[in-house]
């Protein structure tokens, strides 16, 4: 029974013909403890401009679903981030168990987590745990994972190809569903990762491109790689025209 529910979930978030998917993080604060983004201050207001412009999926924390989502409930698929981390810190909470996601109505729960670095073993062990619970409620996994540089004290974020591989293979050997890892920006080595891999790989949307259409022209390459999508916060919710950023990035992405 848990995989029907697995797979009607997932054909929730993957309807799009194309196969890919443009989807929206509004999760942002719990980890990034640097400023309320502008985006996201009036979260009610932001969340129903973004249900507008119809993403595949939303990504949020539970008390965003708890107080937001109710009027847009069956509008658009949700996914519920799990974890709180940083990535100088060797701890991190866990901050929406599985039956709890579930409960909520989510079509899958997201795990972040950090590889490359002193808790990393935790990370496993703690992907390995979400996977488990999660099958018996039919619910997919997507792991966020990030890389860190070695050396570095603010412990940042790498691109690097073969560290991306390494989340990717990470993801695949934990049994992740859908893995989003950031994009390496270059298409031929994405394409090189996600071609090797039979789960979907999503891009992480990184970083405020300066202009739309700089946003839109990463998505055509992550799209061109092969990938099953991408995940954007900052490219939607940052511009003006929440919608409208919405549909041309998803227009970006999944043009055939």
């Amino acid at each position: 029974m848990s995989r029907l529910g697995k797979q009607t979930r997932l054909n929730r978030i993957f309807s799009h013909p194309s196969g890919r998917i443009l989807s929206v993080a509004v999760d942002h604060l719990i980890n990034y403890p640097i400023g309320l983004p502008q985006g996201l201050r009036t979260m009610g207001e932001t969340l129903a401009q973004i249900v507008e412009g119809k993403p595949h999926a939303i990504t949020m924390n539970k008390g965003t679903a708890m107080r937001f989502m109710e009027p847009h409930a069956g509008k658009v698929p949700f996914i519920i981030q799990s974890m709180a981390l940083r990535p100088e810190w060797s701890e991190f909470a866990w901050t929406a168990h599985v039956e709890e996601v579930a409960a909520l109505g989510a079509d899958a729960i997201a795990v972040a987590m950090f590889l490359k670095g002193k808790s990393e073993i935790r990370y496993i062990e703690h992907l390995s745990r979400v996977v488990r619970e999660s099958e018996q409620y039919g619910l997919p996994v997507i792991p966020h994972i990030y890389t860190l540089s070695s050396g570095d004290e603010k412990s940042s974020m790498t691109h690097d190809p073969e560290d991306i591989f390494y989340a990717v293979r990470m993801g695949l050997e934990l049994g992740a569903d859908v893995i989003k890892v950031p994009y390496t920006g270059d298409e031929a080595s994405f394409h090189d990762i996600v071609n090797v891999t039979p789960v979907p790989v999503v891009a992480a949307g990184g970083p405020k491109c300066k202009t739309l259409d700089d946003a839109a022209d990463m998505m055509r390459a992550v799209a061109r790689t092969g990938a099953a999508g991408a995940t954007v916060g900052r490219n939607v919710w940052e511009f003006p025209d929440v919608p409208g950023a919405i549909a041309r990035l998803t227009e970006a992405m999944t043009a055939e």
